[in-house]
């Protein structure tokens, strides 16, 4: 299992979005719209899925590829 993430506008960094399932489930998902409260900036930013990816520990961080 990993961790749904997403880049920062402002800050440019990875931050959690708080959703956790693997690579393989999340490539498959429907496509949706969220909102995540970052960490960096404080402040709430919204993204598509497309532009997420699942971190998984001890793999290396890629992005998902639009399909």
């Amino acid at each position: 299992m990993g961790m749904v993430m997403v880049k920062c506008p402002k800050s440019g960094r990875a931050i959690p979005t708080g959703i956790r399932t693997d690579r393989e489930s999340f490539r498959y998902s429907p496509v949706f719209f969220s909102r995540t409260n970052c960490p960096m900036c404080h402040t709430y930013h919204e993204w598509f899925a497309r532009e997420a990816w699942v971190h998984e520990p001890g793999t290396s961080t890629q992005r998902r590829s639009a399909d």
